[in-house]
């Protein structure tokens, strides 16, 4: 049996003894965060893409050892495990390959070919397979002497289907020539997209795949899962095809491939012709469809993996977004019939005032609206108003800046931002929404989250389920517990990579802190509200629950501003102070003076101070974070703004360049809000002049841009854009990308030369936003 940790530590590239290390940790209920943080010694550096991936690698091998276990004890209560098998089942490195030596073994139903072996057809078939090449043996005479009428085997044709199906049976179940197939499928299925007859309208959505033909091996994900969804939805057909050269080679290969596994050489007797019978019966009818089945749901599996990736590196770039930071801020909830609701929140969060204005039809109440929030600003001193981007966002948008035109004299630097409220209606509605603001209308608790996500994304983001926020592609098509888990990590790597003010945080927050959980969180939102702030880090172990090994994962992430040691404010952990204290003492300053003092820190030789449980790494971070305490990783913040009297699909034109915020990348390209309430999409072959392979290395969710519009569909609500901004348009043209032939990282003279990135098909069924087919995303 494989060490575990020998094989994680091969497959990250790193040494044994660092994975085993880190095993141990997690044993011992260290949290991910925690030992990428502050176990750098312990661990050689890991960092936390290297930790989440041996964690999940970690569960999956413990998960087939486990299974193995059980394999082996059911093969050897029945008396058939042989030293032989019992090293390839130890030695399988895969779930797949473990069952493929278990099927001959694993207890089934009544089979046709146990029902024949019931008969003792058994040695016929025996005797059929060792004769192969023999011209002169005659199956249907030798199948006489197997005769057995009570059985249900009255004939000669009976019996050698008897034979047949035991044959079959056997070959099927064989794992070396399992794998065999599944190494030529790997290199040469493709994956047949049909529309399924009658379905044409119904399914225009799909009609890229009506007729589509791919390499199963290396379909994209999005195309594997819009094509899942054609046929979950009854418009398309999906099956694979293993041989797609057969009809020109006038055979299947996978046929030839099992004669030349079983060492049969066939000829043109009526033995051999028998045996190819089973051969063809075997492919056709066993292996055929089971392979199918697998690597149909291998391809929605790899495709479901790569869509989550997707979804959690939108999510982490959303989370991430820089702060407007701690100011009064103004949250307006765009609305028309049922008019903007309007939410004001100090500079800690709180909400200090809400109304609901009309200004626009059918009451129109435009001039009232500007005196009720120009008042609300004044008397709230608001510095930033949060316009959500929904419906009527582009003509609120234009109120803020007439009330902003009206303020300017006593609130010169009051600053508009629009505002992604994916989400805000999830919170409104949530028990989480009830609890904090019982008394307020569900429609103006969306208008808080409005303006508190525009204080801290993070902050407010964590308090509304991860699948809610929408920066994803096929979200619900895929395995809802992964996505969970993979976008929960995702959460808990950002909050602790920033730290959360133990005295302002929401129990939301707190909650994924390493080492809490959703009890501690209310436990110590409880302890808050009954004693007043805490001043010190130790006093969390007052908390109800919150015992040493809760508090030794949680401590360097909650920060406790202004309180009685100044280090509590830093991500250093309290089980380093000691060592603070020792440096401060030996440079004769007081740790408060040590705190911020560059010139000293710098001059400061980490080496100098490491000790048995202090290594240079930690040291390292320590001077580091003395340095900057507390320091925000996640940048300045930064706000697009939307061109006046571009409001609508119908104001857009050709050529116009805009500035806009990147909402969603997906592995096809990036979708750029430009103020028209309908993202447009910029194809993974117009983000830049170089080739890409990956949108991710371009842009992230939150980042603004400047894109030109290369076409509008305003029927059906399509807006081609492209970052290249020197791209040309050719008029009646469908557009496709221009520039010279690229290639991908070849020296010159080596490998093929790369075109520039072919345009896609992309599914409209992943709505407006995911359009499928713009005239430049369709194949040539």
């Amino acid at each position: 049996m494989h060490n575990i940790a020998q094989i994680i530590a091969q497959e990250l590239n790193v040494r044994e003894q660092q994975v085993a290390a880190t095993i141990s940790l997690l044993d011992e209920g260290a949290t991910v965060p925690f030992v990428a943080r502050y176990r750098k010694e312990v661990t050689g550096g890991l960092d936390d893409t290297q930790l989440r991936n041996l964690h999940t690698r970690l569960g999956y091998l413990r998960e087939l050892n486990d299974r193995r276990q059980v394999i082996l004890s059911s093969i050897e209560a029945q008396g058939k495990l042989t030293a032989e098998l019992k090293h390839a089942i130890n030695e399988a490195d895969s779930k797949t390959r473990l069952e493929d030596l278990y099927l001959p073994y694993k207890p089934k139903r009544r089979t046709k070919g146990q029902i024949a072996i019931e008969a003792g057809i058994e040695p016929l078939a025996d005797a059929l397979y060792a004769a192969a090449g023999n011209a002169s043996m005659d199956p249907e005479q030798a199948a006489e002497a197997y005769l057995n009428p009570a059985a249900g085997f009255a004939d000669a044709k009976a019996v050698l289907d008897g034979a047949r199906y035991i044959l079959m049976e056997r070959i099927a179940e064989d794992a070396e020539l399992l794998a065999k197939v599944r190494n030529h499928l790997q290199q040469s299925a493709v994956i047949e997209s049909r529309l399924i007859a009658g379905k044409e309208k119904e399914g225009a959505k799909f009609r890229d795949y009506f007729e589509h033909t791919e390499k199963l091996s290396s379909v994209p994900s999005h195309r594997a899962l819009a094509m899942l969804r054609g046929r979950n939805e009854g418009v398309l057909s999906l099956s694979m095809n293993a041989d797609p050269e057969a009809e020109a080679k006038a055979g299947s290969y996978c046929e030839v491939l099992i004669a030349e596994h079983l060492r049969l050489k066939l000829s043109d007797s009526a033995l051999d012709n028998w045996l190819k019978t089973v051969i063809t019966a075997t492919w056709r009818i066993k292996i055929a469809l089971q392979m199918e089945t697998e690597f149909i749901a291998r391809m929605r599996e790899a495709a479901e993996t790569e869509a989550i990736k997707v979804f959690a590196r939108n999510l982490g770039d959303l989370l991430m977004a820089p702060p407007a930071g701690a100011k009064a801020t103004m949250g307006l909830d765009p609305g028309l019939r049922t008019g903007v609701k309007v939410a004001v929140v100090n500079d800690t969060g709180k909400l200090v005032g809400h109304t609901t204005i009309f200004p626009h039809a059918p009451q129109n109440q435009w001039d009232k609206s500007i005196r009720t929030l120009a008042n609300l600003v004044n008397m709230h001193k608001v510095e930033l108003i949060a316009i959500g981007n929904g419906t009527a966002s582009r003509e609120t948008d234009k109120l803020a800046a007439e009330v902003i035109a009206m303020v300017k004299d006593s609130n010169p630097g009051i600053t508009k931002v629009m505002v992604s409220e994916a989400g805000a209606s999830v919170y409104s509605a949530s028990e989480l929404a009830a609890n904090e603001f019982p008394d307020l209308d569900v429609s103006l608790r969306g208008a808080v989250s409005i303006a508190r996500r525009l204080q801290d994304p993070l902050a407010e983001l964590v308090k509304i389920e991860p699948k809610s926020i929408g920066v994803g592609q096929y979200q619900h098509d895929v395995s809802q517990s992964q996505l969970s888990a993979s976008l929960e990590a995702v959460v808990e790597d950002c909050v602790n990579g920033v730290g959360v003010d133990v005295n302002m945080a929401s129990m939301p927050l707190l909650s994924q802190v390493a080492g809490l959980n959703r009890t501690l969180a209310k436990n110590l939102v409880e302890y808050r509200d009954e004693h007043g702030r805490f001043n010190d880090r130790k006093e969390l172990l007052k908390v109800p629950r919150l015992g040493p090994k809760a508090f030794e994962q949680a401590a360097g992430f909650l920060r406790i501003r202004e309180g009685s040691n100044p280090l509590d404010a830093s991500a250093v952990h309290p089980e380093a102070y000691s060592l603070v204290e020792n440096i401060a003492k030996l440079k004769g300053q007081p740790v408060a003076e040590l705190i911020g003092n560059s010139e000293l820190l710098s001059s400061i030789n980490p080496a100098e101070f490491t000790t048995d449980e202090f290594g240079l790494p930690t040291v390292t971070d320590i001077l580091k974070e003395l340095d900057k305490p507390g320091r925000d990783p996640r940048g300045e913040f930064k706000t697009a703004k939307f061109k006046d009297g571009v409001e609508a699909l119908k104001d857009l034109k050709p050529e116009m360049i805009l500035e806009g915020v990147v909402t969603n990348v997906t592995n096809f390209g990036a979708f750029v809000d430009i103020g028209v309430h309908q993202d447009g999409l910029v194809h993974i072959s117009s983000l830049t002049d170089k080739f890409v392979s990956d949108p991710h290395t371009v842009v992230k969710a939150g980042d603004v841009v400047k894109v030109k519009v290369m076409e509008v569909d305003v029927e059906r609500k399509r807006i081609g854009l492209s970052m290249r901004l020197d791209e040309k348009i050719e008029p009646g043209k469908p557009q496709q990308r221009t520039g010279k032939p690229q290639t991908k990282g070849n020296k010159p003279g080596q490998g093929k030369q790369r075109p520039a990135a072919k345009p896609q098909p992309v599914n409209a069924a992943m709505g407006n936003a995911f359009a499928d087919a713009f005239a430049k995303l369709k194949k040539n």
